[in-house]
């Protein structure tokens, strides 16, 4: 299941789809990471897409070098972009979340439920923020290959 990059879908989703507890930030985690990882596949197989983009000498001739290390190159920025989209959504909206139950958990300091439910959030962001860190050693990776 492929989701646009800017679908709120990867971030939050309706708990009655969900259910509630931990269990719930577990299967939303790994929803974002199969997401991920299906986007980071052009920069996994960066070798291989560079092997089979740039002609040998007995095909030089036959294909455009030039325009087919063209689409490779606009791929590869389109898939960081997308990836960097729907990483930067994620924290955005988690860190208005956040911000709400810091507001409400002002208010009622003795809610352990509102208190529960922001570690919950603060850690969804911390993660999400650590991802954005992977993205950057996956993007300097693949441009190091060309």
């Amino acid at each position: 299941m492929l989701l646009h990059s800017d679908s709120p879908f990867v971030c939050q989703t309706p708990k009655r789809f969900w259910g509630t507890g931990k269990a719930v930030l577990s299967r939303k985690r790994k929803l974002t990471m199969e997401l991920l990882k299906v986007m980071r596949t052009i920069d996994d197989r960066i070798v291989h897409e560079l092997n089979t983009t740039v002609p040998t000498a007995s095909f030089a001739g036959k294909i455009d070098a030039s325009q087919t290390c063209k689409q490779l190159y606009e791929s590869l920025m389109e898939a960081h972009a997308s990836r960097d989209r729907v990483i930067k959504n994620c924290i955005a909206q988690t860190s208005s979340v956040v911000k709400q139950l810091r507001e409400e958990r002002e208010k009622n300091l003795d809610d352990l439920t509102l208190l529960k439910q922001l570690r919950k959030e603060q850690t969804k962001l911390k993660w999400m923020q650590s991802e954005l860190n992977v993205e950057e050693v996956v993007n300097d990776r693949s441009w190091k290959m060309d």
